[in-house]
């Protein structure tokens, strides 16, 4: 068998092969990005980029091997892209008060603060999933002093009257822990903002 034809044989296999996936995995993937994108037309763009990287893959002879979970990365990947790009178009603050400062006697403000509101759309939500992920990992550096008063006061909504008859710490203290948590919180908030706007 001749070099050209075995290359044509490769090709339309390849070519089956990257047609079964589209079909299998089109409509979920499609469900996926309107769930973050709106726009139906900027989803379908979107859409077709993460194809055109799995026709490119198997192009290149480097045949995913979970198309799902490769395609639905290859999308979120693609989503942010556009974030970026558009927040790069139109700077604007990250969300909840960018780099203002507590001063001493500051109130802190709530934890939802931080995060884009929940009804804000499909790109709100995504930005918002993205900040929790964050968040998530930066309450895991926290000391669990300062980690514990956080996520009783702002997550389980209990008083620091409360936790201070609970613990025999004084609310000053209790206080204190919680505002250091929410300004290392903050500024990694800051920084994963920062970090899209910038890459």
């Amino acid at each position: 068998m001749s070099a050209a034809l075995t290359h044509r044989l490769t090709a339309a296999a390849q070519d089956r092969e990257i047609a079964a996936t589209v079909q299998r995995e089109r409509g979920r993937l499609l469900a996926f990005i309107r769930r973050r994108i709106a726009d139906a037309a900027e989803a379908e763009d979107v859409l077709q980029e993460a194809l055109f990287e799995l026709v490119l893959a198997y192009r290149t002879l480097q045949p995913v091997q979970q198309a799902r979970a490769w395609l639905t990365r290859v999308a979120r990947n693609r989503i942010i892209d556009r974030f970026r790009r558009r927040s790069r178009e139109r700077p604007a603050d990250p969300p909840a008060a960018a780099g203002e400062e507590l001063d001493d006697g500051a109130d802190d403000g709530a934890f939802e603060d931080l995060l884009p509101a929940p009804d804000g759309g499909p790109e709100s939500a995504f930005i918002r999933e993205l900040l929790l992920e964050e968040i998530e990992a930066a309450l895991g550096e926290l000391p669990r002093e300062q980690r514990e008063v956080f996520v009783a006061h702002e997550l389980d909504g209990v008083s620091f009257r409360e936790l201070s008859a609970r613990s025999g710490v004084s609310v000053n203290t209790l206080l204190a822990r919680k505002r250091y948590a929410v300004l290392h919180l903050r500024q990694r908030l800051r920084a994963a903002w920062d970090d899209w706007l910038l890459t």
